[in-house]
């Protein structure tokens, strides 16, 4: 799984004209599941997520997580975070996890950090979203399950 998480002061997704979700301060992730994901890949991101500390604490360093803060979390599906250009310049997004397991890992992902009592919304899978954001910092993290997380065993 591949998240780009972004520090914001506030964040809304709208899909023709509606508001279908948003966060006060918090995290927006913008979030691609990948070939080969499995819902044990997505705990770990959660746990990661929810453990990052990227809001800065007493003195002024990056000490405190999204759960330190009482922070919301907006969790945006995003299948072109895996796309490639590495020929041409047109991207190619075989990387991506087909769009039925996709929707069920991305849905995973919302509800594991909504379950660690986190106020969590989403976007909508599939549609052509429109995303208003004030970042934060700004702090902007990529996050990738294979480079960012020790294997599943």
């Amino acid at each position: 799984m591949i998240c780009v998480i972004q520090r914001v002061e506030n964040a809304g997704v709208g899909v023709e004209g509606l508001t279908v979700g948003k966060c006060g301060k918090g995290l927006l992730i913008l979030a691609c599941a990948v070939t080969g994901d499995t819902d044990e890949t997505v705990c770990k991101v959660a746990d990661k997520i929810l453990k990052m500390r990227i809001f800065e604490d007493e003195a002024g360093k990056l000490g405190k997580s999204v759960t330190d803060i009482g922070g919301e979390l907006l969790v945006v599906s995003n299948f072109t975070l895996c796309g490639s250009c590495r020929h041409g310049t047109r991207p190619d997004f075989v990387k991506a996890e087909k769009a039925g397991n996709a929707e069920r890992l991305c849905s995973l992902l919302a509800e594991k950090l909504r379950s660690a009592g986190v106020k969590t919304e989403e976007g909508q899978f599939g549609a052509d979203m429109n995303i208003n954001c004030l970042l934060n910092g700004p702090v902007t993290i990529i996050l990738d399950s294979d480079k960012d997380i020790s294997p599943v065993k």
